[in-house]
Order: structure tokens, then sequence, then C-alpha cells
């Protein structure tokens, strides 16, 4: 099935694995341009970094380490899938292989086999994989010296980089540069973007109802962490190193980033962020196979095919705006977040000045508040009922403890049933932050009461329904969601103010 894949040139499979050629020592995409090799020379890996391990060099035609993700890391919840996510956030750049395995809850040696077995790799030869990754944006896009991207990049010297380089690209990071300035990649302060400002393409596998997904996030946006005109979608984060800023625009087979970093050493943490936030690395047509297989979803996924589920850049907000939620308007709660967010928000964040003469969207600078400041508000300060500051403390206190984990490597199960735990803390909120700050697929907040009433089935009827829609019951939900807000449900004209629920 692999070789016909790559005789189609089949872009949906680029991520999912990699060619390597025997014959010359290259590795591609499965979508690469270059001539079908033949099938006695062929070798496939399940990463770049197994193919770099087996000692292939990456084609300078397709760039197959500039792929989307595998959307397997997405759905699984098997120690790979949870370590995969840990390593694009950049885990193992910042506390090593032995802080990934801590967070998953086992030893070294266990989680280098299994990612071995899985993957063709360990821990720390899929992080330098995605260090060369994030190493080759900064040269191409950035005018800065080679030394500091080798230490922005993850690496521990430039020695350490240039060898990376030279064995995964058989080039220095000096020609690589050289190579973006002759196809004329534009870098940071020239034409192509602003001083300051990282300006990159994240690819996705199509079809990608991008906008959409940003529509999503600006209908919800908080005055002061986020913006939206329309078209651009601009907010804060914090990332491990310091603040930033992201605009993101929808483009042709891409999503357009431009990103203002305190620390370009939080250059990787950003971009995973902003994947996730987008669901960039989804599967589209498995998802709508299966859910076009559903006679009541059939007509919705084929109305809006490559529908993403929003993610989150910060699980803890995602779990606070949950809570804000329960009950109330979008509208209602982005008012009391947007105070929220005046009373205890984090300091401003740099973002790169905009192009003079230009109508732009203004760039928010404050950063939604941690789990630190929320810990201990006094409930009696108003804003929502006291129930409600209760839960969001309980929230904020379990994640500082630890008792808590709402990072991408999470174990999902685990996970909500700690929050179901907390009071304050019920199924739909539960299932909701499942969604969307831990990125599972499967998850359905089938008490939820638009879900019901535009499936026109109560919650019971509802979860039995949507066992055919598995795994992407989360898909079925924002269908629903969007339908309801879009007026396209059967006898359906608008959404009413009631169905535009958070």
């Amino acid at each position: 099935m692999r070789y016909a894949v790559i005789r189609g040139k089949d872009a949906r499979y680029d991520g999912q694995f990699f060619t390597a050629v025997r014959t010359t020592g290259i590795y591609c995409r499965p979508s690469c341009p270059a001539r079908t090799p033949a099938r006695a020379n062929v070798t496939f890996f399940p990463s770049a970094a197994a193919a770099q391990r087996a000692g292939y060099r990456s084609c300078r035609r397709c760039f197959p380490d500039d792929t989307p993700g595998s959307p397997r890391w997405r759905v699984g919840e098997d120690v790979a899938s949870r370590a995969m996510r840990l390593i694009e956030d950049g885990v193992v750049d910042r506390e090593g292989v032995a802080g990934l395995a801590r967070r998953l809850g086992y030893t070294e040696r266990h989680v280098s086999r299994v990612l071995t077995d899985q993957l063709g790799a360990g821990p720390l030869a899929l992080a330098v994989a995605h260090r060369l990754q994030h190493a080759r944006t900064l040269l191409e896009t950035t005018p800065m010296p080679v030394a500091d991207v080798a230490f922005a990049a993850g690496f521990g010297s430039v020695r350490q980089f240039n060898d990376a380089a030279r064995t995964s690209w058989d080039l220095t990071p000096s020609q690589v540069r050289g190579r973006a300035s002759a196809r004329g990649t534009a870098l940071a302060g020239g034409a192509g973007g602003a001083a300051g400002e990282i300006r990159l393409r994240l690819r996705h596998r199509e079809p990608a109802d991008v906008p959409r997904a940003l529509a999503f996030l600006g209908a919800r946006a908080i005055a002061g962490v986020e913006a939206w005109d329309g078209e651009e979608y601009a907010r804060t984060m914090l990332l491990p190193h310091g603040g930033a800023t992201v605009r993101l625009r929808a483009g042709a087979g891409h999503v357009a980033a431009s990103l203002s970093l305190a620390d370009v050493r939080d250059l990787g943490a950003a971009v995973a962020r902003c994947r996730r936030l987008l669901d960039l690395d989804a599967d589209p047509i498995a998802i709508d196979a299966t859910l076009g297989e559903s006679a009541a979803m059939a007509a919705l996924a084929a109305a809006a095919p490559g529908l993403r589920v929003p993610g989150a850049v910060d699980g803890f907000e995602i779990a606070v705006r949950a809570i804000v939620g329960q009950q109330v308007s979008v509208a209602g709660a982005r008012r009391t977040l947007g105070t929220m967010v005046e009373r205890w928000g984090g300091v401003s964040v740099p973002h790169g000045p905009r192009e003079a003469g230009s109508e732009v969207l203004s760039v928010p600078n404050r950063v939604f508040p941690g789990a630190e400041a929320l810990a201990d508000v006094d409930p009696g300060v108003g804003l929502m009922p006291r129930s409600r500051w209760s839960a969001v403390s309980a929230v904020a206190r379990a994640v500082l403890d630890g008792s808590l984990d709402l990072s991408p490597g999470a174990d999902r199960a685990h996970t909500r049933a700690a929050l179901l735990d907390l009071p304050g803390i019920g199924p739909w909120t539960a299932d909701y932050i499942a969604m969307r700050a831990l990125g599972d697929p499967d998850a359905l907040p089938f008490t939820d009461l638009i879900l019901q009433r535009a499936s026109g089935l109560d919650a019971r009827g509802l979860a039995h329904a949507a066992e055919s829609w598995r795994p992407w019951r989360a898909y079925g939900a924002i269908h629903l969601w969007t339908a309801s807000a879009e007026g396209r449900l059967p006898g359906s004209t608008r959404a009413t103010p009631a169905a535009r629920v958070a």
C-alpha cells in the first residue's frame, strides 16, 4: 500500500511515514515530486528520526522534515503517542529524557525501548529531528547568527548543531541559509516580515477548514489576550522561557504564522502549541469518512469537509474557560474572562512592530492568568457564582500540586477522572476540557443542550448514536455546534442566543 501511495504522490500521507532510497541515500515524504524509485530500492520508516538514524539525509526537493505531524500522536493513548506529544512540545530539550520519562510515569529505559520499537529511534534522536526542523526555520526566516540559531533550536553547542546538520541535510547551516537566499526566502526585517518577527508556514493535510477554526476562536476571543478581525487571529502565550504573541491567518495548504518571542528558544514550543490550537495534524480523510457513514452526520461532514476541533495553547486556560462558560452565553463568558484578565492576568508580552500605513489587527499584550494567580481568589469578589470560583480554585490547586495533569502528554482517562473528583466539575466540563485542552478526538460532551437540540436526541440517545462516530466523536460535536451556529440544521434559520453557549 505504501508504495502505491508514493507512486500516486499522495500528500495526505505526508508525515505518516517516510520513504528512503538505498541507491541515493535520501529519504522523502510520500508526495515528493521526484521520479518514483524502483520498489526494490525503497525502505519505509515510521519517522524522520528513524531514517536519519539509518544514515539517510533529507531530500532537498520535498523537505520531508517539514511535514504535518502524524495524526497517530493525536489519537493514540499509548506511551509512544503521549511521548511524541511531549517531545513536540520541547520537553526533552528542557528537561532531558529523564524529564520525559518522569512525566510519563515510566523508566527511561522503558520509554526508550517503546519509542525505538514503534518509531525506529529513541527520544533523544526524535528530539534532535525536531531541533533540526526548528533550526531550518530560523536559518531560512531570520538573520540570526548560526551560533544563536544552534542554541535557540536546543543544541548544546555549535559543533553539535553542525554535526547534526551535515548528517541530516548533507549541508552546513551556512549552506542552508545560502540556498534559502538563492530561492528568495525572506529574512526577518526584510520584505517578508517586521524586525523581531519570525514568519513561517504551518503545513496541514487537505481538506482543512482553517477559516472556521479561526472564526470559532475569534468568536470567543478574550480582550487583552486575543484579537480577531474576521481574517486574522492573534493571541498571547506564556511559554517556558517567556511570553510571546502569534498572529495566524489561513493560507493555501498552510497557516501563515507570525511569531514574536521574548526568548527564541521557545520557537519549538510556540509552533507545537499553534498546531494544537488549530488541530493541524488531524487526518481529515479518515475523520470525514467515518462521520460520513452516519446518516445523521453525512450531510454535515459533506458541508464542511476538513472541519477541525480548536484546541489550546494552555490546558489550564481551557479548564477555566469551561468552568466560566457553564450555562452562560459566549458573550457573558467573554466579559467575565476579560475582567479576570484585567485583575489577575500576567504582564505584557512582546510583539513585533506592524508595517506603517497598513490597516492591521490590534495586537493583544496580556497573558491569561495562571494557576498561581487563581488558586486562592476569594469567591466573594463576584463576577460569577461562588461555586464556580471554588471550582476554578480547586483546578488551580490541583495543577500546582501535580494531582491534575493538563499537559499534551497527559493520560486522558486519568485526567478526566481527576477532574470529576473536583468540586464543580461535571461530565460536560470534563469532556469539554478533554476535547480542547487534551486534544482528545473522541471526547463528547453529550450532556450539552445544544448538541442534544441539534441532534434531536437526549443525552442517552446522543451517546448511543455517537458510538458509530468513534474514534472521532469530538469532530461530530464540532460539526453539530457549527451547523447550529450557522443555521444549517434542518428546519433552522439562525442560531438563537441560547444556542451560542460556551
